[in-house]
């Protein structure tokens, strides 16, 4: 077959939809057919083929809400005179897949779609976007969700939508078919016997990684050593004006000059333009010259007084040390990635590690920590599953799903808020994250249900033959009632 894959953006982009869509082309390629990737152009991208798969770059940004900009009528024109046998579109609000909405209609190869969640569902500036979105959703042949109920799925079955089917996410057979081997433990520094826990996600403030420091800080470790890896591409540090966050330092610091300046012109302006201020001014200006302006303008505080003679007190009890400093969890990198605290149990990493490190974590981590704000379906469970390692998610996305389907982890009770976005309380992920303290059996029983699962079920070995006989168009259904995760995966 000839496919074109569509998406936001794509290798050497990192990121959930990256990865899936990356795991898609080069199985299909290295199946013997021929494969394009269509997404945002990328500055550090050295080459337009990798792996097999050829790569066509479109400077196009944003979606129909927020406007699309760029080259979208090349887009546009791109996919129209796309002659192959499908395109498979991953993810509603954003441009490759907003970008064609007036188009759709004059693409003639089959089009299959993977709407990816929704995640701005309830967002009411987008409730026009939703409205129409039933009518661009019927000009597919077929569409894939990951969930077998959540809010996109359950947005096509309430308007009649019914050719549809549900691949779940997975994990890379050829990254995670290997032993922990101790090569980042001994990279960073962590003891073999610390407790090693992680979260990975980007961007850092939606992913929750500030709500999973702040719960390894309250944590009980029973005197146990423990780090923790929070892993994203983080922010610049920022520095706190008054109520307001400004961005990086070097602006910080330009700001606080302009406003020193500033006040110094004003009391220099309000000394002539006075009269009675000015007659003054003058005076001191001819006796004693500008430095003597200045020294009026901006007096010195006056001397104090050497303090009295010490009078000889009664001994008393020595100072209470100080308490530990508690363990702070930063919005940004900062210039030290270690923050430890003064009793030394705990020290926090946060790091942007490339890949091959980020996978090396996985498989040596004692427990994958998830409080992420929203989600689809977080493809990071089934990669701590695929890890042996037992994973603590709150309830964001399908991630109850997940957990019934792999048997590795189990849900932190979280609250979820008006617009579907989740918020854990830092106090009860702590509670929960010390049974990685105190039940190592629990965890063990996780660690072994959630690789059993991952080698049956999720390897990408076998979704991707899911995606393959859909893209011939060899799997559609009819009645959604029989659409379950187990017809896809049972063939």
């Amino acid at each position: 077959m000839k496919l074109l894959l569509c998406c936001e953006s794509y290798f050497p982009a990192r990121g959930g939809v990256q990865e899936v869509m990356k795991q898609i082309a080069e199985r299909m390629a290295a199946a013997g057919h021929d494969v394009s990737v269509a997404a945002r152009k990328q500055p550090d991208r050295t080459s337009t083929i990798h792996n097999g798969v050829r790569i066509h770059e479109f400077d196009v940004s944003g979606n129909l809400v927020n406007g699309l900009r760029g080259e979208v009528e090349r887009y546009q024109e791109f996919i129209k005179n796309f002659h192959g046998d499908a395109i498979l579109i991953k993810a509603a609000q954003q441009w490759s897949f907003d970008a064609l909405w007036p188009v759709l209609d004059q693409v003639k190869v089959r089009k299959v779609f993977v709407p990816c969640g929704f995640s701005c569902f309830y967002e009411p500036d987008y409730a026009d976007y939703f409205a129409q979105l039933p009518e661009i959703l019927r000009k597919f042949d077929h569409l894939i969700f990951y969930a077998e109920k959540y809010r996109d799925i359950d947005f096509a079955k309430a308007h009649g939508i019914t050719t549809f089917s549900i691949i779940p996410n997975g994990a890379s057979e050829i990254d995670f078919g290997r032993p922990a081997d101790g090569r980042l433990r001994a990279k960073l520094g962590i003891p073999a016997d610390d407790l090693l826990f992680l979260t990975v996600g980007t961007p850092v403030n939606a992913k929750g990684h500030k709500d999973v420091g702040e719960a390894f800080a309250e944590m009980d470790l029973d005197g146990r050593n423990a780090t923790l890896i929070l892993n994203g591409s983080w922010p610049e540090p920022s520095i706190q004006v008054g109520r307001r966050l400004w961005g990086p330092k070097w602006l910080h610091d330009t700001l606080r000059k302009a406003r020193r300046v500033a006040h110094k012109v004003r009391a220099v302006a309000s000394l002539y333009l006075r009269p009675n201020t000015m007659k003054k001014g003058l005076v001191v200006l001819y006796r004693e010259g500008w430095s003597g302006v200045w020294d009026r303008l901006f007096p010195k505080p006056p001397t104090l007084p050497a303090p009295p003679p010490a009078v000889a007190a009664l001994p008393t009890a020595a100072p209470s040390p100080p308490p530990p400093r508690r363990l702070e969890v930063p919005d940004t990198i900062g210039a030290d990635r270690a923050i430890k605290e003064a009793s030394g149990t705990k020290r926090i990493l946060c790091l942007d590690m490339p890949r091959e490190d980020v996978i090396s974590a996985f498989l040596e981590a004692d427990l994958f920590v998830f409080a992420s704000k929203v989600e689809y379906s977080p493809l990071v469970l089934f990669e701590a599953a695929a890890s042996r390692t037992p994973f603590l998610t709150v309830p964001v996305g399908n991630s109850r799903e997940i957990v019934r389907w792999t048997g590795g982890g189990w849900i932190c009770p979280a609250e979820v808020d008006e617009r579907g976005y989740t918020k854990v309380s830092p106090a009860v992920l702590a509670r929960e994250m010390e049974k990685a303290v105190h039940s190592p059996e629990f965890l063990r029983q996780l660690s072994e249900a959630g690789k059993q699962a991952w080698c049956d079920r999720f390897t990408w070995a076998k979704i991707a033959q899911s995606y393959e006989r859909i893209l011939r168009g060899e799997t559609v259904w009819s009645r959604t009632q029989d659409a379950s995760l187990d017809k896809v995966l049972g063939g």
